[in-house]
């Protein structure tokens, strides 16, 4: 009886670890990417100096159920500024990236929720507290 137990017991902890992981699919894919470009712009900026060719870079915030990121993504790398920075050319490979992955291979998985193009230049403010119910 013990070894029966102890070969399920086994069985459990080799299978548990594969159940939570689930191959990623195109939206989190697209999600994920956007998430790091932006984490990584915002990086950018605050590590460069003031007078550095990052502050005239495009503002990049990404919202890919907005059909005007699409635009955003193209002004992005198609900007003339920090031509031949390393770090500007890694992160633009990743929007081109982004770009490539939301128009040509998951086109059909996109829903875009707005097309509203002043909300990817002036983001709502992210609140952290939970509402007040009790007003």
């Amino acid at each position: 009886m013990m070894p029966r137990t102890l070969s399920l017991l086994l069985l459990v902890v080799v299978w548990l670890p594969m159940v939570g992981s689930a191959p990623p699919t195109c939206y989190s894919r697209m999600l994920t990417l956007s998430r790091e470009i932006m984490g990584d712009f915002q990086s950018l900026q605050a590590s460069e100096p003031e007078d550095s060719c990052v502050r005239y870079l495009p503002q990049l915030y990404l919202d890919i159920h907005n059909y005007c990121v699409l635009a955003k993504l193209r002004d992005f790398v198609a900007s003339p500024q920090c031509w031949k920075m390393a770090e500007v050319d890694a992160l633009k490979d990743r929007v081109r990236k982004l770009y490539t992955i939301m128009n040509s291979f998951c086109r059909r998985d996109l829903v875009f929720l707005s097309d509203d193009c002043h909300a990817l230049d002036h983001p709502a403010p992210v609140t952290t507290a939970p509402p007040d119910w009790q007003s």
